[in-house]
């Protein structure tokens, strides 16, 4: 097979999506120029036009269809490597018919996605609905119409998450605690499809030890990510510190210092309560420490979450508040200075999920630090200190909306449930009040005063 003769195909096919014909080229040539100016009234660089595949997801953050963009990404690139894979296979065989059809479902999937972008342009252009049609069918005169068109403007620019974007910055910095958690959270970002995303910014605080910390924030709120900051699981561009001593520094040697419990336990059915404690107390303890101080710290806990009376059990018999209180004893092993629970009382009625919080009081109150994410939270907000409020900002980044007393909280918010003060920083489109950004100013303003 001669590749050279085909290398001119491949090359449009990646950097135009189309193969060499004068009349296909030169529609892919306008509809590039097209995207480039729509691109720059949406606020995005417009030589993101001549960039395969990455041309197509910035296409969907002007649609605000960023979701659709990722899948459509990934099947541009699979619609090239198929494309390609077809000149070196011989026509009218297997593999030519297997590469046709595998084509053809791309397509059509590529189809559907880019239905629904080109009805969130329209959306966005607040054009009539028509339009769809053009757009699916030549979209290089509708791209060139709209983008050089004056009197098509979209009604609001790409949600682009930027360095220099945020809502407010305070400035603020924790005071490093000798006892306690200190938390300066600078930022938590990832790379997502050609563009940074910031999940989490400027968050600062000091907790004392002996306080029980309830955390809150909508879904997508960055709760999850703040933890997994702070417990050193996903690291941020932040300063954690506990009792005087950085975490990220001396990772190794404080990672037990920190017990974290899970919504989901990871424990054998199979095995008993005794041996679920010991095979937790030999991956937590120093290995400085005998079998039989192992087994003394085993028997400490037990009596400490009351298991003792069911040590012989197979975790599979336990009733559901057992095995919450056998979930938290794992990580209570170590003796750690803070514990974070991720929905300790899903699954548990009332009166079993007070139980469990009187027991995480009861821990607090021998100077640890409990921090606690629940989703009914109201049931028991009597016996936390503190409440954690996380909220998204306009560009749907993790921000702190509070961080103090539980009655100064609800003064603040002007609520009385911390299921209302939810609802509160919530955005609209979720059933909230959408006052994230309100608050997170009015905080930031007043912590920076």
């Amino acid at each position: 097979m001669n590749i050279q003769a085909h290398l001119p195909d491949m090359i449009c096919l990646v950097l135009f999506g189309t193969a060499v014909h004068p009349l296909f080229l030169a529609q892919a040539v306008l509809w590039l120029i097209g995207l480039w100016k729509i691109f720059e009234k949406c606020g995005l660089k417009g030589w993101w036009a001549l960039v395969p595949v990455a041309r197509i997801y910035q296409l969907a953050l002007c649609s605000d269809r960023e979701l659709e963009g990722r899948p459509l990404a990934v099947l541009e690139v699979l619609q090239i490597l198929v494309s390609c894979s077809s000149y070196f296979v011989p026509s009218r065989s297997d593999a030519a018919d297997i590469l046709a059809v595998v084509s053809l479902l791309i397509w059509l999937l590529q189809t559907v996605y880019l239905f629904r972008v080109y009805l969130g342009l329209i959306e966005v252009f607040d054009q009539k609905k028509w339009w769809i049609l053009p757009w699916m069918l030549v979209d290089a005169i509708p791209a060139l119409i709209w983008g050089f068109g004056k009197k098509y403007q979209p009604l609001w620019k790409a949600k682009e998450i930027r360095d220099d974007a945020p809502v407010f910055f305070s400035g603020r910095k924790a005071n490093v605690l000798e006892e306690g958690l200190t938390v300066n959270l600078e930022e938590r970002s990832c790379r997502e499809f050609f563009r940074k995303k910031v999940l989490l910014r400027d968050i600062c605080m000091e907790i004392q030890p002996g306080h029980m910390v309830l955390l809150l924030g909508g879904s997508g709120a960055g709760k999850t990510t703040f933890v997994n900051a702070v417990n050193g699981y996903e690291p941020a561009k932040a300063e954690v510190v506990i009792n005087g001593k950085n975490m990220y520094k001396h990772y190794k040697e404080m990672q037990y210092d920190i017990g974290f419990v899970p919504q989901q336990d990871l424990m054998r059915g199979s095995d008993s309560v005794y041996r679920t404690l010991m095979d937790a107390a030999a991956l937590r303890l120093p290995s400085s420490f005998s079998h039989s101080e192992r087994q003394e710290r085993v028997e400490q806990v037990m009596d400490i979450f009351g298991l003792t009376p069911v040590r012989r059990e197979q975790v599979s018999k336990l009733s559901g508040g057992q095995r919450k209180r056998l979930s938290i004893a794992m990580e209570f092993i170590p003796n750690p200075t803070l514990f974070i629970l991720d929905e300790p009382d899903s699954g548990l009625d009332g009166v079993m999920a007070r139980e469990l919080f009187l027991q995480l009081r009861r821990i607090a109150d021998q100077g640890k630090i409990i921090i606690v994410i629940t989703h009914t939270p109201d049931r028991v907000i009597d016996l936390f200190d503190d409440v954690i409020v996380l909220a998204k900002d306009r560009n749907r980044t993790g921000r702190l909306a509070w961080y103090g007393p539980i009655p100064e909280a609800r003064a603040f918010f002007r609520r009385e449930k911390m299921e209302e003060i939810v609802k509160s920083v919530n955005r609209k489109e979720e059933g909230g009040d959408g006052l994230a950004d309100e608050y997170i100013l009015k905080y930031a303003e007043v912590h920076h005063a």
